[in-house]
């Protein structure tokens, strides 16, 4: 910290709001696995590349001089092929000039529409647990969190509660902040749970902002296929739909999304989000606009090859001890630490490395009350097979001990 004569050195500069929020679990857990050397099951990028046509397209787009500012949502390129995309698989028809944005993410996405779309003091209704960011974004705009919390069913599944979900909508409410498929759970939200969602968004006249950047990754046994919200009745038009390339097409540090829905929602978003990053990934938005026109077999293989690596980390994981909710969806497993003895999912985390050299992420940091998820942890398995043999190898000598 930089200090002055005039300054307490004990000072803290950082803003109020945003004070409950320190290192990111994420980048805890994979420094942890650097110093170690352990096996990192914790953060969730792939440990292979993307499609080889996406990788040359980059690749010539830098050489032929794509280097310089993009137009501030995207080029059109890109635009026109979310757009194709979204009408390919989902039978959701955006306009690309005036209802997609291309972002920095999909985190980049979620923070710009909820700055721009919440008021301090109205509130958010979202599914804990949830991904870190969105505890933040909402601090941020001096909005207010309303939780419903996910808890496993009698099979093993999670589930919304019905009436925790009327319950969390109050006259103050704004927009719902949905994530299907959901990390860090796995789950892919019903049709009936959508329908519930979708009739006290119209019931409360609310905005949702849908977070569906696993939309390619369900899993064949899965309850139900993946279903955009806003393809349901009276949604279209108050729905910002979220999405990326990261996980889709292997490339997580690309940091290339998109934001689709009415023109208004996308125009409120646009003019927040310039503000954040202006614009981003010039020579990265036309490989990605290849990548979204590749064959339905690419998104077959790699929904094929997950639920073969989610499989086998299962299997592990039963081996070594633990209790697993074994996930509908997305890159990620949680397993019940208790049956080994395990009280805290943060202490267990930590040890872990020490203990047999593997890194997974603690699920309580992912709730506002931490007790309803202190016994699980999260595992990735958007790992080579390989490396997934070597991390099970390892945690079995847990169940040994």
């Amino acid at each position: 910290m930089v200090t002055s004569p005039d300054v307490p050195a004990d000072i803290d500069p950082l803003v109020h709001r945003m004070r409950p929020f320190g290192t990111t679990i994420f980048a805890e857990m994979s420094a942890l696995a650097v110093r170690t050397g352990a096996v990192n099951l914790g953060q969730g990028f792939p440990d292979t590349d993307g499609p080889t046509a996406m990788l040359t397209a980059a690749a010539e787009a830098i050489r032929a001089g794509q280097n310089q500012y993009p137009p501030g949502p995207g080029i059109p390129a890109l635009r026109e092929a979310v757009a194709g995309h979204q009408r390919r698989f989902w039978g959701l028809d955006y306009d690309p000039a005036t209802e997609i944005l291309i972002t920095a993410g999909a985190t980049e996405a979620i923070a710009a529409a909820i700055l721009a779309l919440c008021e301090p003091g109205d509130e958010v209704v979202c599914f804990e647990p949830y991904y870190d960011s969105y505890a933040a974004t909402i601090a941020l705009a001096g909005a207010v969190r309303r939780p419903v919390t996910l808890r496993p069913d009698g099979d093993g599944r999670y589930a919304v509660d019905p009436a925790a979900l009327r319950a969390a909508f109050t006259p103050k409410t704004r927009l719902v902040l949905l994530n299907s498929p959901h990390n860090p759970t796995g789950k892919v939200f019903t049709l009936t749970e959508l329908s519930a969602i979708a009739a006290l968004c119209r019931e409360h006249d609310v905005w949702a902002v849908t977070d569906e950047v696993y939309e390619h990754l369900v899993f064949t046994d899965a309850d139900a296929p993946h279903i955009p919200l806003a393809t349901l009745p009276g949604m279209r038009e108050r729905t910002l739909r979220i999405s990326s390339a990261g996980k889709t097409f292997s490339c997580t540090g690309w940091k290339i999304g998109w934001a689709s829905g009415p023109a208004p929602l996308v125009a409120a978003t646009t003019r927040v989000k310039q503000f954040l990053t202006y614009v981003n990934g010039a020579p990265l938005q036309p490989a990605v606009a290849v990548a979204l026109n590749l064959p339905d077999s690419y998104y077959t293989g790699l929904r094929e090859r997950m639920q073969t690596q989610r499989d086998q980390l299962v299997a592990g994981l039963h081996r070594a001890g633990f209790r697993v909710l074994v996930p509908e969806g997305t890159y990620f497993a949680t397993a019940d630490i208790s049956a080994l003895g395990g009280t805290d999912g943060v202490e267990f985390c930590r040890s872990l490395p020490q203990r047999c050299g593997v890194v997974a992420v603690p699920t309580q940091v992912f709730y506002d009350d931490p007790d309803a998820g202190r016994l699980l942890v999260r595992f990735a398995f958007c790992k080579q097979p390989e490396v997934l043999t070597e991390a099970t190898r390892r945690l079995a000598a847990l169940r040994q001990r």
